[in-house]
């Protein structure tokens, strides 16, 4: 017999594990330096920082997460139109 009630329960506890895993990204942050650049970022893709010559770039961070943010949602679409991962795995 189907139980839509036992989905949905599998379906909450899904959730709150991708919300754990994505509040843990956010706490692993990487810092990493190239001759005068410095850029700050979270394992979750969100820049934090960039600099140059110590010098704060804000447009230049703000520029980089949305492009990121962009990318994130065309690859999103991309794995939907490809039948998510279960098409990638060929199920």
């Amino acid at each position: 017999m189907f139980n839509p009630l036992k989905n949905l329960g599998e379906l909450n506890d899904l959730r709150k594990q991708a919300m754990q895993l994505q509040n843990a990204l956010k706490q692993i942050i990487i810092n990493e330096e190239k001759g005068r650049a410095q850029v700050e970022l979270s394992a979750d893709m969100k820049i934090h920082s960039v600099k140059i010559n110590g010098e704060e770039y804000s447009d230049l961070r703000d520029c980089l997460n949305d492009a990121i943010e962009k990318a994130q949602k065309k690859a999103a679409q991309k794995m939907q139109e490809m039948g998510g991962l279960g098409g990638l795995l060929g199920k």
